[in-house]
């Protein structure tokens, strides 16, 4: 089974701010991290950069100090997923996401093999969705009712936690009440400005925390911005202030 995590009042603010490494290749990934100045100590490594640099891009982050998380948002035969989260624990990520929607033995397999450090989260919805493109699917569930469901089978798989909206946070945490929550789609306060992209249930950082929120994924609004470090500290400042 997946390991049992702290409370969030017991994390520091800092730690609960995940900055997401959306970036092409290694050169970027240490410009991005130089331009962090130390502040950050906990990152996202997606499909982007870990397709194009694989275990270097984790090394590098590792070298400086950081956490990984994971985030390859795996779906498939339970058996597949098992061995690639075996992967995922040799290489001492902390996070690893999985999607919600592969079923509940592809999750029990996805904890099992997981091992004592290793986090398996479970994506329920994703920010991009609305309800009219679950209706484009023929799913006539609302997106809370979605997230509540999905988060009832992950808490029955043993997975030790959650990735939602903003949006979802109180469905999600009322269904699986053990599980930690991940919430992405993370901008800054009104009138800092940054565009939504394709992430369309967003939400502020102080926003998200007075909601339950665990941890917070941040790309965007630090990576793009003019000054990475001092964006994130903004980000740690909402934090501490919704604390």
């Amino acid at each position: 089974m997946t390991a049992k995590h702290p409370p969030a009042h017991t994390i520091p603010a800092r730690d609960r701010v995940i900055v997401a490494l959306d970036v092409p290749d290694r050169p970027r990934l240490a410009e991005l991290l130089d331009r962090l100045d130390g502040r950050a100590s906990f990152f996202k490594i997606g499909l982007e950069l870990f397709i194009a640099e694989g275990e270097r891009a984790i090394e590098l982050v590792q070298k400086r100090g950081g956490r990984i998380f994971l985030d390859l948002k795996l779906h498939d035969i339970p058996e597949t997923v098992a061995r690639a989260v075996t992967s995922a624990a040799r290489v001492d990520a902390q996070f690893l996401t999985v999607h919600t929607s592969g079923g509940f033995e592809m999750l029990t397999r996805a904890a099992a093999a997981a091992g004592p450090n290793l986090k398996i989260l479970g994506v329920t919805v994703l920010t991009s969705l609305l309800e009219d493109d679950l209706r484009a699917e023929g799913i006539e569930s609302t997106i809370p009712e979605m997230v509540r469901a999905r988060a009832r089978v992950a808490a029955r798989a043993g997975i030790a936690g959650l990735v939602c909206s903003p949006h979802e946070i109180e469905p999600a945490r009322a269904a699986a009440p053990g599980l930690f929550i991940v919430v992405p789609g993370i901008r800054p306060s009104e009138g800092t400005g940054s565009a939504h992209g394709d992430q369309k249930r967003v939400a502020t950082a102080r926003q998200a925390i007075e909601n339950g929120a665990d941890y917070l994924v941040v790309g965007r609004p630090v990576r793009d911005a003019a000054d990475p470090a001092k964006a994130f500290e903004a980000m740690v400042a909402e934090v501490e202030a919704a604390v």
